[in-house]
């Protein structure tokens, strides 16, 4: 029961605890074991072409980066900061409107520094993809601590006496 809680609260706070999630209306539906899904709700704000009322391609990106990021939280034993390292994303067809985007993301590897994830943004069915990305996250990033600064410069040692000085 204590690990269903907990996995509740987490799915709240990608939802609603990360202020980019909520102005785009992306939630997370699911974290399981190196797994998310997560949906991007339709809204004629995220429009990319008027005439055609279809969703611009960054809004699907977010939601593609942000299921990978979650699926990456999902397979690391414990909590540490990460970071979108690389994200390649192909789009195989345009989102129909007026429909919702869903997208399923897999953390498959996690070695010492950094995560790889495979994601699929789709409508219904995730084998008939809008786009499918591939992702690397950097573990353990720093937040936001400066590093001390460097060590001044030595001194640049005097120029050699002049031999021909006469003075």
């Amino acid at each position: 029961m204590a690990d269903d809680k907990v996995r509740s609260n987490v799915i709240r706070g990608f939802t609603a605890g990360i202020p980019h999630n909520v102005a785009l209306g992306i939630e997370c539906t699911e974290l399981g074991e190196s797994r998310s899904t997560f949906v991007l709700r339709y809204d004629p704000k995220l429009v990319g072409n008027p005439d055609t009322g279809t969703i611009h391609g960054g809004a699907i990106t977010a939601l593609l980066d942000g299921a990978s990021g979650a699926a990456v939280f999902a397979a690391i034993t414990e909590w540490r900061p990460i970071a979108t390292i690389d994200l390649r994303i192909d789009y195989l067809r345009a989102a129909v409107p007026p429909r919702d985007v869903n997208a399923k993301a897999h953390c498959y590897k996690v070695t010492r520094n950094v995560a790889f994830v495979r994601a699929v943004a789709f409508h219904d069915d995730e084998h008939d993809p809008i786009a499918t990305s591939a992702a690397t996250f950097m573990l353990g990033i720093k937040t936001g601590q400066k590093d001390p600064p460097d060590p001044p410069d030595p001194p640049d040692p005097p120029d050699p006496p002049d031999p021909i000085d006469k003075s």
